[in-house]
């Protein structure tokens, strides 16, 4: 059997289906393909502008990996004219962070950019396993998610930076999406689906260029073009709820391959539904054509193989017209006494349907924690509550001041209810 010929250029052998189309395509053609949607979404969405700084929230991981070397090649290709710098998040978590961490290390050597590391413990006196410890498993990732946003806000601000890149892809927004819609919780389904998030109440902006890059292709992307990235998950996100809304997810994608990017631009058409202000200031992106040959095909959502024929359908819109009709023709009966006679006539009036009074959504009322400053729609933001919790059950530490017998030299020991801990 001949060869498979690259659907694109027609001359190199196809090496890869892409998980989006499955289309056939070879390695360079591929490689082309995906640095030029990224591009593309760059552009459309004027994500970037000459001379800004950008810090690249970068984790080790496939996708911050992958956004810190197609952001480096596409600025030297398209001459964008950025200042890329790594920004990296310890949350103190040992076998994971701590390994991963050497891999940005390696990444900041090979693309020749700046990396700033911001640790859990230093801007919160708590690493990652200190709070497990104290809370289980269930629901660290709340305490986590809440931690890592605002020290990326905090790192970018050192660094007098006030934009940070991140490494979203369509299968984490398709994720999130669905997670707040089993939630209900329709402003953070708005602000989930915008490329860009910004708010009057913070400096820091954020982005997402990777919105529209399927994980798959990220992973084929960092494959071919030999990427050094950290592949072992988290230790503690399996208890997460995303874990259930990703298998979910990756369900669909089985039966539908499209249907990661069909998810991510309903969520975009349910975000303009939600009235302004509600959404928290999110920006909403605009529509990128991304591949060709995404329309619905026979035998897709809504199609006479689907689960209803459309007769009943159609017989409950009938209905619902005649009623609409016949409330149009109503007649009101009016009784009126007259010399004491009752008589009955109509009243050629016809009546006039109640209107319901549209439902009003809280609007979020942003600005700035009262204890650490940071964006929060509530007096105190949602990390120094957490803190504050996790502080209450924390033993009091006491530091004591001693001399050394032998050198005379000053010693401070640290005691917590009791328990000794030797100084150094």
């Amino acid at each position: 059997m001949a060869p498979t010929p690259c659907a694109l250029c027609h001359t190199s052998r196809a090496l890869i289906i892409r998980p989006k189309n499955h289309q056939k395509l070879c390695k360079t053609c591929f490689v082309t393909i995906f640095e030029t949607e990224i591009h593309n979404t760059i552009t459309a969405n004027s994500l970037f502008h000459r001379g800004e700084r950008i810090a690249i929230g970068a984790s080790g991981g496939k996708d911050s990996t992958v956004l810190a070397s197609v952001l480096k090649t596409l600025d030297e290709r398209h001459d964008y004219g950025l200042d890329l710098v790594l920004l990296s998040i310890d949350e103190g978590i040992k076998g994971y962070r701590d390994d991963s961490l050497e891999t940005v290390k390696r990444n900041a050597l090979q693309y020749e950019m700046p990396l700033e590391i911001v640790g859990y413990d230093e801007l919160y006196g708590w690493t990652m396993d200190q709070v497990v410890e104290q809370i289980g498993k269930k629901g660290n990732c709340t305490y986590c998610g809440v931690f890592r946003r605002q020290a990326l806000d905090r790192g970018a601000a050192r660094l007098g930076i006030k934009h940070v890149v991140t490494g979203h892809n369509a299968d984490d927004i398709a994720e999130t999406l669905m997670m707040n819609l089993l939630r209900g919780d329709l402003p953070r389904l708005a602000r989930a689906t915008g490329i860009v998030t910004d708010s009057t109440a913070s400096e820091i902006k954020r982005s997402k260029p990777l919105k529209y890059a399927y994980e798959k292709e990220i992973v084929l992307y960092a494959h071919h073009k030999g990427l050094d990235y950290f592949t072992t998950e988290c230790i503690y996100s399996p208890e997460a709820f995303r874990g259930s809304a990703r298998t979910l997810i990756k369900n669909l994608e089985r039966i539908r391959p499209s249907a990661i990017l069909d998810v991510v631009r309903s969520g975009e058409d349910m975000a303009k539904l939600v009235p302004e202000g509600v959404g928290g200031g999110s920006k909403r992106a605009k529509d990128v054509v991304v591949i060709d040959g995404e329309e619905e095909g026979p035998g897709g959502c809504g199609s006479a193989n689907g689960r209803a024929s459309g007769g009943e359908m159609a017989a409950m819109e009938q209905k619902l017209r005649d009623d609409e009709k016949a409330q149009e023709n109503e007649v009101e009966i009016t009784v009126s006494t007259l010399n004491g006679q009752r008589h009955e006539g109509t009243n050629t009036v016809p009546k006039q349907p109640r209107t319901k009074a549209p439902r009003t959504m809280p609007k979020q009322q942003m600005g700035n924690c009262s204890r650490c400053g940071y964006l929060s729609s509530q007096a105190i933001c949602k990390a120094c509550m957490l803190l504050e919790g996790l502080n209450k059950n924390r033993p009091k530490m006491q530091i004591q001041v001693g001399v050394d017998e032998e050198d005379n030299s000053p010693t401070l020991t640290r005691r917590m209810e009791g328990l000794t801990i030797p100084p150094g």
